[in-house]
């Protein structure tokens, strides 16, 4: 019998998740036979059995567009608010699972939707991940879609902001995602000839910064550029957030755990608006005017770039593949050159952060680039 088969999207929108829907569906209904239902707003509708069918009229078109047809949230499965109240809906979502005889569920989306579909398989349904971030953060891929098209998207506003920094002698401090993982900093910052990049993997000393800047000022140059992770740390704050995970990690209780999860909450919080307190020290310490430019959801709209559109449609069409061999519990990756299965337990928690020997970091500094150290 013809396999039934669900798709969502869940976590931040990004540009090539309609490729992917289109590449999966496409693939699975036509080259397979296979049945294909989409839910709505992520695992929200999957809870309160939202949908629509994918057929061939349905998946017409969308490959250039951005966004999903589908819509998405950012709710979690065992934690969702459902008037006011926090619920799990485990239960739910097991329930429209088996209502629509569905064979497997498709998820797309980033790190956190890698957490839930981990959840789902081991509450005993048949799962399969595809990677999406801007971040390029998600564990075990060398690539997400969606960051490609944000890197253009930041390229290109960094070599905008670089004529009016000019003209006005100026330091313009930009600020691109990149909450725990500063790849979108890093590749953005070296396309565009950023002066200084801070990423989250490397507290920066303001002061530092300051002096680099003036050697360029004593140089001659007369204005620089601050590519800045929304997720960059000075050192005195990375060495706080040590502590504060520390003291959750050490926790003997469930309260005193709680408490040291409330206070990481507040500091995330309040850190929200570190890129304004960095322009002002900026412009104190070195003496030059300085203006801040945050980017934000900017890089997650639009048009997805054509290789978005070709990696995101490879992933979907192998997708298909792997739903019609009865892979279940794995995200598929690009590693190396070619896609792999990866156990969705090996991918779900941990971060991929730039790391400190990065070839990336050697040549930005090489070529003067400063990384706030």
């Amino acid at each position: 019998m013809a396999q039934h088969i669900g798709i969502l999207t869940s976590g931040g929108d990004c540009p090539g998740l309609n490729a992917a829907i289109r590449g999966l569906g496409k693939a699975a209904c036509d080259h397979y036979g296979m049945r294909v239902i989409g839910f709505l707003n992520g695992f929200r509708g999957l809870a309160q059995d939202q949908t629509v069918e994918l057929d061939d009229a349905r998946l017409s078109g969308i490959l250039t567009d951005g966004g999903t047809i589908l819509g998405t949230s950012r709710d979690k499965p065992h934690r969702m608010n459902l008037g006011g109240k926090e619920l799990d809906m485990t239960d739910a979502i097991l329930a429209t699972y088996h209502r629509h005889q569905l064979d497997a569920l498709v998820c797309i989306g980033g790190g956190g939707t890698q957490k839930n579909a981990l959840r789902l398989a081991q509450a005993g349904m048949n799962v399969v991940t595809l990677p999406k971030t801007i971040d390029n953060d998600i564990w075990m891929t060398e690539r997400s879609f969606g960051f490609d098209t944000a890197l253009q998207i930041a390229t290109e506003a960094i070599d905008r902001l670089h004529s009016t920094a000019t003209s006005h002698e100026r330091i313009i401090v930009v600020e691109v995602m990149g909450h725990r993982a500063g790849w979108l900093a890093l590749e953005a910052g070296i396309a565009g000839g950023a002066d200084v990049i801070l990423l989250p993997e490397i507290p920066y000393d303001v002061t530092q910064i300051a002096c680099a800047i003036r050697r360029r000022t004593q140089s001659g140059k007369r204005f620089s550029i601050v590519v800045v992770a929304e997720g960059a740390l000075s050192q005195d704050d990375a060495r706080e957030v040590a502590g504060l995970v520390q003291a959750r990690d050490d926790a003997d209780s469930k309260t005193s755990r709680s408490g040291a999860k409330e206070s990481l909450r507040r500091f995330h919080d309040e850190h929200v608006g570190h890129t304004i307190r960095l322009t002002q020290a900026l412009e104190k310490l070195a003496g030059q005017e300085t203006r801040l430019t945050i980017l934000g959801h900017l890089q997650r709209g639009g048009t997805p770039t054509a290789s978005d559109r070709v990696f995101a449609t490879w992933l979907g069409t192998e997708c298909a593949q792997v739903l019609e061999e009865k892979h279940y519990g794995v995200m598929l990756a690009l590693q190396g050159s070619g896609l792999q299965l990866v156990p969705l337990a090996e991918v779900a928690g941990p971060i991929r952060q730039v790391p400190l020997d990065h070839p990336l970091i050697a040549s930005g500094r090489r070529v003067g680039t400063s990384f706030g150290d």
